[in-house]
Order: structure tokens, then sequence, then C-alpha cells
């Protein structure tokens, strides 16, 4: 049954009283990489240098993230538009998120705080300027034509179109040797080219980074994303951006053989279930629905690129039901989940806060910059998150719409309540030892105090709450008072 549910904030938790029958369901394996024991990111989306350090010290290593995924590093065109950075002019480390000194010195600071760092990488395409001009460093550039990288001969010219741009993509070729919106396409087939693109990756690689986000990299044949991986320095963790398509010829688990790659569907099919369908449909969500094995699924509720898309997925204006999604997300073993912390913005183009030079501001969390990751709801199911690594799911309850619950075998519990009235005297069964719990969805865990509701697991692993519409409780392991 489709309908429109009406929405409030995350609530306060209530009182207690009847009876949850639990069941039992086998749930996909946790996922296999990053393989490190905090396994969540977040992508602090156009984000400077030296905010990205503080942020290291002050939340992300005390919160438990494991990695932090930077915007591209290398520099690009000039303008305003968020999009520049994906439009690089050189592979020199320096942009209008800060010099090469303090990325690197960003590095060392996130390192010394627990948190791995992981680049933005465009190795894809150049520019898209037909006109050229000079970079944001300094440096002259052609859109096919950047002066002691890489001159015509190092591009795709697939003569289709009008204009060498993608048309259509159920043709194999046309996607991997055309350009995408007019960005000039490297020819990754090239050896030369290959040497290029893994000296920069190395270079970064020698400042401390431990991983890439590869953009585009659908537009790139697996077997060069395998070749340029094979000149790489040193082992690095990889998730690549490959978008599904319905009966496309090119197929996300093409590149699983490379490392992780981005499960797109997931934050649309997570958003429709929870704006118009149920969650008890969530019981098998991941492999169940068709997606990627959850070894090599890099997930999210949303990106920057997806939270443009209206409609399409949850984002930070959806508020409340945002924050339970990202909860789900959180205590649900399947891939390596992502938390997305984004800028405010009222037109899709919109740029991050910056200076009249166009040098992007230190940021100032809730003015102009959102931090999702920082909401209380997200960012202490990092916790959960981090405290049930490897457990299963059992006990798994729904009521057959939008109340579920569910344990991550003897290390935690999740209860979400997306119905439109409260659900009042009820009982939890959760596997878990004896207890009091400080519950994560109200309330923060730190030296042995909670300080929001705290839940009472009894002798026999049960215990009573009620939950008001559109809200969760959320219990742990590692936040267990006594």
């Amino acid at each position: 049954m489709h309908r429109r549910r009406c929405r409030s904030a995350i609530l306060a938790l209530g009182v207690i009283a009847s009876l949850l029958v639990p069941t039992t369901v086998t749930a996909p394996p946790a996922a296999a990489a990053p393989a490190d024991a905090r396994k969540v990111i977040v992508q602090l989306f156009e984000w400077n240098w030296t905010s990205v350090a503080n942020e290291c010290q002050t939340t992300l290593g005390p919160k438990g993230y494991g990695f932090v995924q930077v915007s591209p590093p290398q520099e690009h065109v000039r303008g305003s538009q968020w999009w520049l950075a994906y439009q690089p002019v050189s592979y020199r480390i320096e942009s209008r998120k800060g010099t090469r000194a303090q990325f690197k010195s960003m590095v060392d600071t996130c390192h010394a705080a627990g948190v791995k760092v992981l680049a933005d990488a465009v190795i894809n395409h150049m520019s898209g300027q037909d006109s050229g001009g000079t970079g944001w460093a300094g440096s002259p550039y052609g859109h096919y034509d950047y002066p002691g990288i890489y001159q015509t001969q190092d591009f795709h010219h697939c003569g289709r179109n009008g204009g060498d741009d993608i048309a259509n993509y159920g043709d194999r070729w046309e996607v991997q040797n055309c350009e995408l919106v007019n960005l000039a396409d490297l020819k990754t087939e090239s050896d030369y080219v290959r040497g290029r693109i893994a000296a920069y990756l190395n270079d970064l690689l020698s400042l401390g980074v431990d991983g890439f986000r590869l953009d585009a990299s659908k537009h790139m044949p697996a077997a060069d994303i395998a070749a340029i991986k094979s000149r790489l320095s040193r082992p690095a963790y990889l998730v690549q951006e490959v978008i599904y398509g319905a009966g496309e010829p090119i197929q996300p688990t093409e590149y699983t053989g490379n490392g992780d790659v981005h499960e797109f569907r997931y934050g649309k099919d997570l958003a429709r279930v929870f704006r118009s369908e149920r969650l008890a449909y969530l019981r098998n969500f991941g492999e169940g629905w068709g997606h990627l094995p959850s070894g090599s699924a890099s997930v999210f509720v949303d990106n920057h690129d997806t939270q443009r898309d209206v409609g399409g997925v949850l984002t930070y204006r959806d508020r409340g039901i945002y924050a339970l999604a990202n909860a789900f997300m959180l205590a649900w073993p399947y891939g390596s989940p992502t938390v997305m912390s984004s800028y405010t913005f009222s037109q899709r183009d919109q740029g991050p806060p910056s200076d009249g030079s166009g040098r992007t501001l230190d940021v100032t969390c809730y003015s102009g910059w959102e931090c999702e990751h920082r909401w209380p709801v997200i960012a202490n199911m990092v916790g959960f998150r981090n405290a049930t690594e490897g457990a299963g799911v059992a006990n798994w309850y729904d009521n057959g719409n939008n109340h579920i619950a569910f344990s991550r075998t003897g290390k935690g519990y999740l209860t979400v309540n997306d119905e439109d009235h409260a659900i009042t005297g009820r009982f939890y069964y959760t596997g878990l030892p004896a207890g009091r719990y400080c519950d994560v969805i109200h309330g923060t865990y730190g030296n042995g105090t909670c300080s929001g509701p705290v839940i009472t697991v009894d002798g026999n692993g049960w215990f009573a709450a009620d939950i008001p519409a559109h809200d969760a409780v959320a219990i742990h392991a590692g936040a267990r008072l006594s």
C-alpha cells in the first residue's frame, strides 16, 4: 500500500508496557572493506583542509568515524560552482580548499585522531572548458592541452553526436570513449596516461592518503582501473563510482574485482520505503533486493550528486525521517556506510560558502554548513555500528507496516516506529545481557554516563518502552552503564 505519511522531528522517549513477539531473520554478511575496525566513512563535502583537520580532532575521532572522504584536492578550473573540483587542470595539490602543505597537515592530524583519509580522485577526464584558461593555482590549460601533462593525443575523440558527448548509455563503447558533459575524456588505455594518473595517486599516497573514491569509474573500463591500481606504490582502499542503470551494458558488478563500488540503488530504495512504502519490506534489504554483494557495496542515504536530484533520495531537508534512515543504515549490516555532510544550497550548482576570491571558508556548523554527521542521532549511531561490527541480525520483528525491530546478535538492538501514531505498552526482546543501556537515539554515552533516557534490559533479555511516532530506540554493548 502506497501512502504519504505525516512527519515529525525525532521525539523524546516515552514510557512502557506490553509484548512484541520476535522472529529471526538471516541478514547479509557485514562488508569486508574498508579493512579497519572502524569502518564508517563521512563525506565532508567541499570542506577546506583546515576545517577537516579540526573536525578529525574534535568530532570524527571521538565519535568513532573510521574514514573521512575529502573532495578532490587537485588544481581545478576557476568559478563558484560545486562541480569545479571535478574539472581538473593539473595534478598540483592546490585548490580552493587549500595548499599542498595544508593538505598534508590535515592528513597527519586526522591520522593522529585515529581517522583515515580517502581522497576523491578525478582520473577519467580533465576540464570541460572549450576556451581554456588559467586554473586555480595559475596553470594555463586548453580543452585538450595541459602543458607538461597531456596533449590532444592523450584524449578520446569519439566523433559522435556532433560534439563527442555521450548520448546513448546503452552503447558501452560510447559511454567509455565519448565525453561526459564535454569533459575532456582521458585515453586510460594508454600506457602514458596510466602512468600520469598513477603518479598523481602515488603523490597523494606519499602524503599519507589511505585510499581513493574514483570519480566517474563507469566511464573507464574496469581493466583500465585495474592497470592503474597495479601501479600504486602501496595498497589503498578503493571505492568506484558506477551508477547502476537498468538494462545498460555496463554494470557495477564488473568493477568489484578492483575494490568497493557505490550502490546507488540503496539510497533510492531506502527513500521510497521511508516515504511511501513499509519499513517491514526492509527485512532482507541489500542483496535480497538485487543490490551488490555486501562485501563490495559502498552505501549511503545520499551523496553530493544524489542530494541534488530532487525527490530521488532523502536529504538534510527531510530532517527527522533523514535521521531515521541514517540510523537504519548504521544499524543494518549491509555494505560499508558513508554518512553525508554537506552545506545548505538553494540552487543545484551552488558552491560552498566562499570568500570574494572563491576560496572556501572555514566551516561553522549550522551556519551555511549543515553538518549532518554531527546530528546526535547520526553521530551516536556510528558508535552502534562500531560496537556491533561482525554481528548478524536476529530477533527481527515487524507489524507488517512501519514498526520494525531487530538485534545485532548479542551486541545491539534497534527499534524504529515510523507510524503516524505512538507504539505503546510493548516489550522488546533484545538478546543482550542484563543491564542498563544508554538510548543513543536520544542521548550520548560517555564516561559511564548517559545524557538521555536509560533502557533497562532484564535478565531474560527484554526491555519495555513506548515509542512515539516517527521515532526510535537504539542500545548497544558499547553504551552499557552497568
